[in-house]
């Protein structure tokens, strides 16, 4: 995915309504979750991703630093992330507890 014409997500979009749902994607733009919702906001926010099974059925969530991830709006206006991390990377995170 070409990602130049996206645009990067300013501090202040950095909320939970923003980010709920957004599709997180790893190196060579390979799927390895969505934002199930967000501790904080801003650059401290944590950002916890349901990772794993075929259409977040059976996912494990996950806990990554808002720093972790890079979030843009692609041209149709959705909200995505990318990261350096890989799934098994993420998958092998300890799992997220409220």
């Amino acid at each position: 995915m070409d990602h130049t014409l996206h645009q990067r997500l300013e501090v202040t979009e950095l909320t939970e309504d923003n980010l709920t749902g957004a599709l997180i994607y790893g190196p060579d733009d390979y799927d390895i979750g969505s934002v199930s919702h967000l501790h904080g906001s801003g650059h401290g926010a944590q950002v916890v991703v349901d990772v794993g099974e075929f259409l977040r059925i059976g996912a494990k969530p996950v806990a990554l630093s808002v720093s972790q991830l890079d979030f843009m709006r692609g041209i149709g206006g959705d909200v995505y992330a990318i990261t350096t991390l890989t799934k098994d990377e993420v998958q092998a995170l300890p799992e997220h507890h409220d």
